[in-house]
């Protein structure tokens, strides 16, 4: 397993969320992101989901 970062923002710039998701690659990684986005109601918000490797997997400003 691999670990993914999800961090989130308000407007204002305060980090809302900086949580570690465990996937077994990219794909897995970017759905479980968006279904916790869901569950924080943050798909609006600015919001970032990066792989071990650094990529951005999601990203909403």
């Amino acid at each position: 397993m691999l670990s993914y970062t999800l961090t989130v923002y308000e407007k204002n710039g305060e980090k809302i969320a900086d949580e570690t998701l465990k996937a077994a690659d990219d794909k897995a990684a970017k759905r479980l992101g968006e279904e916790r986005l869901k569950e924080l109601e943050a798909e609006e918000k600015t919001h970032r989901l990066t792989s071990p490797k650094g990529q951005l997997l999601l990203f909403h400003r």
